[in-house]
């Protein structure tokens, strides 16, 4: 069985010059090891906001590193130097807009400034690649989505078509933690 590979970059002028401790790897690699219910490798860049760079980690990290799933955080405003979901378009085979719609609707519940995110969704070759938010908490409601006190699910985290979705593109079967993330397929796609 093929073991998960995941490349995680965090895109931050300042972190990756130091001036500040990268948070976006970190939290984006404890928020998996929650999550996932399969063991997984995972990749690692912490790089600047530089669009030529974004591209050439993210050709790496599928077309040399074959990570099946590329995570990305930071990068994805409005300012001159977010340039993540630029990036990420200019290297991809098919753009799946239904992830950045989703990710603005679960910010939208935190902050009137979601509208304000070009977050993206594309495919190339027969990886996913994913851009998130910056921020630990951010990260983990996009991932997770919106609930109640009761902890029921109001709107639903991206991370939850995840799974299926990597099944389709390159047959990799892997699940997650109902009580983080209850991910979704079709009854004739699941193993039991």
């Amino acid at each position: 069985m093929t073991m998960l590979k995941i490349g995680l970059v965090s895109i931050s002028d300042r972190a990756s010059s130091g001036v500040y401790q990268d948070q976006g790897i970190p939290s984006l690699q404890t928020w998996l090891e929650n999550a996932l219910t399969e063991p997984f490798l995972v990749e690692t860049r912490l790089i600047p906001d530089e669009q030529p760079l974004i591209e050439q980690t993210l050709k790496e990290l599928v077309d040399e590193q074959h990570c099946h799933l590329v995570l990305t955080t930071g990068g994805t405003g409005p300012a001159k130097r977010d340039v993540t979901p630029d990036a990420t378009l200019a290297v991809a085979d098919r753009e799946m807009p239904g992830f950045g719609e989703q990710m603005r609707q679960v910010s939208l519940h935190f902050v009137p400034t979601a509208i304000l995110s070009r977050q993206v969704g594309v495919i190339r070759k027969e990886s996913l690649i994913l851009n998130l938010p910056g921020q630990p908490k951010a990260i983990a409601e996009t991932l997770e989505g919106v609930k109640d006190s009761e902890g029921n699910v109001i709107v639903k985290g991206i991370f939850a078509a995840v799974p299926y979705c990597l099944q389709l593109i390159n047959g990799i079967y892997i699940d997650t933690k109902p009580e983080v993330i209850k991910s979704f397929r079709p009854k004739s796609a699941r193993r039991d």
